[in-house]
């Protein structure tokens, strides 16, 4: 529990530095608070103070709470009764779901996305997958499932919409609860790291149909072997 209160303290900081809320304020405080669980800085069964969220982030209660209550409708968070809210545990029907989700939106965004041959969002699928491996090379493992989430936002991106990135953003925030319920992050994040290498070279080369089906392909196995571990947890 100690790790998670940690956890939550850091995330607290990382808040309060970037509390520059506009209008409506409870939809940027629950993107805020989404991306640091998908950053895995507030971790499955982190408990989140009203109190402590409205002093970082410099809003009132009433925003505070409409902004919890939309991530507990994401499913990003739980409540509880007379206890608080809470970091979800996403449990198997929730992995099935959000890749019934992903292999929808991620393959239709190479595939469709009027950006998928412009140099510059080409650039940061690049740049993650590099990431991915410059961190693989010191045995970050956390830095490459970091880098993961980026190549996979990278991806979307290449849809050129605002809707599909907020979604996507949704998505990545309850991958990350899903993917410290596996005990092992190399294992898991190791062979597709080279999968992402491979659809970063169909993109530049222009073969968008190639790599919306091989990212068809890897999103599949993903959650074949996701579900695999989960059933047995």
């Amino acid at each position: 529990m100690s790790d998670v209160n940690t956890s939550v303290q850091d995330a607290l900081a990382s808040l309060s530095a970037s509390r520059t809320i506009a209008v409506p304020a409870s939809e940027r405080v629950s993107d805020r608070i989404r991306v640091e669980v998908a950053e895995a800085r507030l971790r499955v069964g982190a408990r989140l103070p009203e109190q402590a969220l409205c002093e970082a982030l410099q809003v009132s209660r009433n925003t505070i709470r409409e902004a919890l209550s939309q991530l507990v409708a994401e499913r990003v968070l739980v409540r509880i009764p007379n206890r608080g809210v809470f970091v979800a545990r996403p449990e198997i029907d929730d992995v099935r779901d959000v890749y019934s989700a992903r292999l929808v939106i991620e393959p239709g965004a190479v595939r469709y996305g009027p950006l998928a041959d412009d140099p510059v969002a080409l650039s940061a699928v690049r740049a993650a997958y590099q990431r991915g491996r410059a961190a693989a090379a010191t045995g970050d493992w956390t830095g490459v499932a970091d880098a993961n989430q980026h190549f996979h936002r990278d991806v979307v991106a290449l849809g050129g919409s605002p809707r599909l990135e907020r979604e996507m953003g949704r998505l990545l925030a309850e991958m990350r609860l899903v993917f410290q319920r596996m005990p092992q992050v190399r294992e898991f994040h190791e062979p597709y790291l080279a999968r992402n290498g491979a659809i970063a070279e169909l993109l530049d080369a222009g073969r968008t149909e190639e790599a919306a089906d091989e990212l068809a392909r890897y999103l599949a196995t993903a959650r074949d072997q996701l579900l695999a571990a989960y059933a047995l947890l």
